[in-house]
């Protein structure tokens, strides 16, 4: 009996079992022959581009992803570029709510 059926940790060959039949169950048969959330870290992945291609803070999305800033900017860098424009209109409504 594995530890997990005993209501201990879930080892990363369980976990495995259970992410590829949760794929099976919801993705079509052309997207399993894909790396499609291949991993569940993938989703983790998926998640906190998102929160940071739409701005969210990103000291939020490095807490809610369970990372570190460091982390955060280490893996995410290539997202992270490029928010001048972004954070100008940010600064800018900031001054004119001041005025």
């Amino acid at each position: 009996m594995s530890g997990a059926a005993r209501g201990g940790r879930r080892t990363s060959n369980e976990h495995s079992d259970v992410w590829s039949e949760a794929r099976k169950a919801v993705l079509s048969e052309q997207e399993l022959h894909t790396p499609l959330a291949d991993v569940p870290y993938a989703l983790r992945h998926a998640a906190t581009s998102l929160w940071i291609k739409y701005g969210m803070d990103q000291v939020e999305a490095a807490y809610r992803a369970g990372h570190s800033l460091a982390v955060l900017y280490r893996f995410y860098a290539k997202l992270l570029k490029g928010g001048s424009a972004a954070a100008n209109r940010l600064v800018e409504l900031g001054l004119r709510a001041e005025e």
